[in-house]
């Protein structure tokens, strides 16, 4: 069994027990979140799509824990104009368990 879920502007294949990385949730580590926006389930055979959202669907999942990913590095460089800028990004992430699926 498993289910498409949106999170933070992005989609998302989930399976139970499965453990993925999202954008960064407002909750404490060990709180269990409810992931509402459903956007499809899948079990065996039966498959239910939502329009756009699955009615009633809801996954549920364990917040193991905040972090940041690692470093993007950004260079800007403008050729035969002595011109460079070297700067980075570390995006914010919650670390979720997904334990169950419903629809």
């Amino acid at each position: 069994m498993y289910a498409v879920v949106s999170t933070g502007g992005k989609q998302y294949k989930v399976t139970q027990g499965e453990v993925l990385r999202v954008e960064l949730l407002d909750a404490d580590e060990g709180a269990t979140v409810e992931l509402d926006q459903v956007l499809m389930v899948a079990d065996g055979d039966n498959i239910n799509i939502g329009t756009p959202l699955v009615s009633g669907g809801k996954v549920t999942a364990v917040v193991k824990n905040h972090g940041r990913a690692k470093k993007v590095e950004i260079m800007k460089f403008r050729r035969r104009k002595h011109h460079q800028k070297r700067t980075g990004h570390r995006q914010h992430y919650t670390e979720l368990e997904i334990t169950g699926i419903s629809a």
